[in-house]
């Protein structure tokens, strides 16, 4: 595929639109996972892996000690 400018609209929900040449380049389908590695003013889309899904699975486990109403209180202000 040769470079190409692709643009989709936001909606209220802030949810897009992948445009059809983007998820044939990626291979996603309905269903599946996209990840999106953020780097400065940068966004790399991906189709997102097993591991991928794994990690953010148990990245999730271990914020949640994080998450209490004493927690949020205590860090509001950093």
């Amino acid at each position: 595929m040769s470079k190409a400018l692709l643009i989709s609209r936001l909606t209220g929900k802030y949810q897009a639109t992948i445009p059809g040449p983007v998820r044939k380049a990626l291979g996603v389908g309905h269903g599946d996972r996209i990840a999106f590695e953020v780097e400065k003013n940068r966004v790399r889309i991906r189709k997102a892996s097993p591991l991928d899904i794994e990690y953010l699975k148990a990245l999730e486990v271990t914020l949640r000690e994080w998450g209490s109403p004493n927690d949020e209180d205590a860090y509001r202000n950093l």
